[in-house]
């Protein structure tokens, strides 16, 4: 555009800087995963403290172990239950999460948004170029009264709707194409593609001066000189704001006046267009002898001859149909937006199953909302799929309606008004290749291709990524409780009690690799059919705690089961080599349950059976490496001694092997059991 200014205001003072400080002031909003981990962190710290302190307590009141001892013991049984490799899981998780959704045009610019998309209940889309293909083309004109197909009509050399389709126009034309708004440009285009001369007309009447577009009056005047010294006003406009400033129509050379009755057929017909899908402008002219000292639109937009309609067709990206589909079978509710006539987004809406045929309740204008105080809007605003006519401040109010349901909000945005918007979404999606610089620095992702499509792709990721470390965790704190549940019995019973060399071991060999990968698990075939999760859900929700607690139970109780079998039926006559028979048993019982567990923890519900045994290599290589890692320190000649364990022979390997793989069984057992009541709920 072209503008000559003068400086009323710098700095916060601007229109700039208002928007600047609406970004300011915008909260910034905690991501679900970040609330979880906080949540997470204190409730594990307060309880680890008290087992530990319990531990120390109860073994020094039996005074079987020195000060030293116990107060070691109860350090490594506090490690033993922080999972500390959680942190790194979590990092490492969503990391690999932004390189997979990079790779598929959603570059990711804040950590925390890849699991923060996954729990999304609303996304709020832009019409034009995410939705659309932002590729419009005339399909139809209005001229002579008659409603006819832009394809089998030319319009003579004389005709005024040719020339204000030219001259009330932005568009440049480049050597290697047309330069412009998409809107625009297919006007320019279309008389290019009918022969008319749209460089001799541009060189002949230059433009004197204009009224630029303005987004609420929805008007654009150009000035240009005749040549019998008078000037023609070229308009355009939405047409129901064009009539307004319209008293005469022209039909077939000939000029009268607008009548009511002509008026009424033009509304028809916009109508007619809209529902269609298209895009309706409306042309208008007249002729003045001078060119008014102060042009604006109350001296240049008044008295109009009205002289034809075009109806252009942005069509919807093919995949976007497909996708929205999906987001609704996933339990997103998807929401359009736009600056289009009220028909038009509805017909467009329509088309791409945002809403169904004849809701027209789900539709409502930015006038409507301007109207609506904001509790009124809050009220009604799930009664809203669609925007028409709205302005980007709108979106503010939309975003902040839907997060005081609770609900998790992704906006996107592609200009410098829409900031404010990206900055208080949960989500803020800016758009990489028409998005200004501004909207992509508020927003927390940005979608390379404009693509709707994409965003949904970046929602099924999010879900996988929340999955994986979910899985994590039941992973982490079932074994993590299974080794305090060991610790504490043992210490209750006057057991000798597993070292903190083997509790550190076990720690370092069982909570670092298999954990990690499990964060690279695969995504579940139907991890899109599930409903958000909410934002008050949490990393226990959805059976994982109870999951947790009885994993964790038969973890520590098959270990504590080994260790009494071991010391009631010995191999070894000596009272010593027993226990220390007994003790590394235990010892590797509770290093390789945790390993065959880590198989039943590739899905939190489904069966591992049918989620894949080896579908993820580097789990596979993981386990492997923690099994040799584990059974070095038993049968590598000194490092058993530095372990204080012993060797075990076939017979105590089988015990050993068979008890450990006994969790593999009743974990599906459950799981069996857990499936047929979800499905009867």
């Amino acid at each position: 555009g072209r503008a000559t200014g003068i400086v009323v205001a710098t700095g916060m003072q601007t229109e700039v800087g208002r928007i600047a400080g609406m970004i300011e002031a915008a909260d910034e909003t905690t991501t679900p995963l970040q609330a979880n981990l906080t949540q997470l962190g204190k409730s594990l710290t307060i309880l680890i403290l008290v087992i530990a302190a319990v531990v120390f307590g109860i073994g020094m009141l039996r005074g079987q172990e020195s000060l030293i001892n116990m107060l070691l013991t109860a350090i490594s049984l506090a490690v033993a239950a922080i999972p500390e490799g959680l942190p790194a899981i979590v990092t490492i998780t969503l990391a690999l999460g932004t390189q997979r959704m990079a790779k598929r045009h959603a570059l990711v610019r804040k950590l925390p948004a890849v699991e923060t998309l996954g729990s999304t209940d609303i996304i709020a889309s832009d019409k034009t170029g995410t939705l659309t293909q932002n590729k419009m083309t005339v399909e139809k004109l209005v001229v002579n009264q008659e409603l006819v197909d832009s394809r089998a009509t030319e319009l003579p050399l004389d005709s005024h709707l040719a020339q204000v389709m030219i001259l009330s126009n932005d568009t440049k034309i480049m050597p290697d194409g047309l330069a412009g708004d998409p809107t625009e440009t297919a006007l320019i285009q279309y008389n290019l593609d009918q022969g008319y001369p749209v460089d001799q007309l541009l060189t002949d009447r230059p433009r004197v001066t204009e009224v630029p577009f303005d987004s609420e009056r929805k008007l654009m005047s150009t000035v240009h000189p005749l040549e019998d010294g008078r000037f023609l006003v070229a308009v355009k406009g939405a047409p129901d704001e064009l009539l307004k400033r319209v008293t005469q129509i022209e039909s077939n050379g000939d000029v009268q006046p607008l009548t009511k009755t002509s008026r009424d057929q033009i509304l028809t017909v916009n109508h007619e267009l809209a529902t269609q899908a298209l895009r309706v402008l409306a042309f208008a002219y007249k002729v003045i002898t001078t060119v008014p000292t102060t042009v604006n639109t109350e001296t240049l937009e008044n008295d109009l001859v009205f002289a034809g309609m075009v109806g252009m067709i942005d069509p919807e990206r093919p995949e976007v149909e497909q996708a929205v589909a999906e987001a609704k079978s996933a339990g997103i509710r998807p929401l359009m937006i736009t600056g289009d006539h009220r028909d038009t987004a509805e017909a467009i809406a329509v088309r791409l199953g945002i809403i169904n045929a004849g809701e027209d309740d789900a539709v409502i204008t930015g006038a409507e909302l301007d109207a609506m105080s904001d509790a009124e809007f809050g009220k009604k605003v799930g009664d809203y799929s669609v925007y028409a006519r709205v302005a980007p401040e709108h979106k503010v109010r939309i975003v902040n309606a839907w997060q005081k349901r609770g609900k998790v909000v992704a906006m996107t945005g592609d200009g410098v008004n829409d900031a404010p918007a990206l900055k208080a979404a949960d989500i803020g999606i800016g758009m990489g290749i028409t998005g200004t610089e501004v909207s992509k620095g508020a927003s927390d992702m940005v979608l390379a291709d404009d693509n709707f499509a994409t965003i949904v792709v970046a929602v099924e990721e999010g879900r996988k990524v929340f999955a994986n470390i979910q899985k994590a965790i039941q992973y982490l704190l079932s074994a993590n409780l299974g080794e305090v549940l060991t610790l504490f019995v043992m210490t209750m019973l006057g057991w000798q009690i597993l070292a903190p060399v083997h509790i550190l071991w076990i720690n370092l060999v069982t909570d670092t690799l298999p954990a990690i990968a499990l964060g690279v698990e695969p995504t579940e075939k139907n991890i899109m059919q599930h409903k958000p999760r909410g934002r008050n859900s949490n990393f226990f929700s959805g059976g994982v705690f109870s999951s947790i607690i009885y994993q964790g139970l038969l973890e520590g109780g098959i270990t504590l089961l080994v260790y009494w079998l071991a010391l009631t039926y010995p191999v070894h006559a000596t009272a010593s080599l027993a226990h220390a028979d007994a003790l590394t048993m235990a010892f590797a019982t509770l290093g390789l349950i945790q390993l065959f567990h880590a198989f039943n923890s590739k899905s939190i519900h489904e069966s591992l059976f049918t989620v894949g045994l080896f579908r993820n290599k580097f789990f596979n290589w993981a386990i492997l490496i923690a099994f040799v890692m584990l059974a070095m320190t038993i049968v590598v000649p000194g490092l058993n001694g530095l372990f204080h364990v012993s060797h075990l022979d076939a017979y105590q390997w089988g015990i050993v092997a068979l008890a450990s793989l006994s969790m593999v069984v009743i974990v599906e057992i459950v799981k069996f059991f857990q499936r047929r009541h979800m499905r009867r709920a």
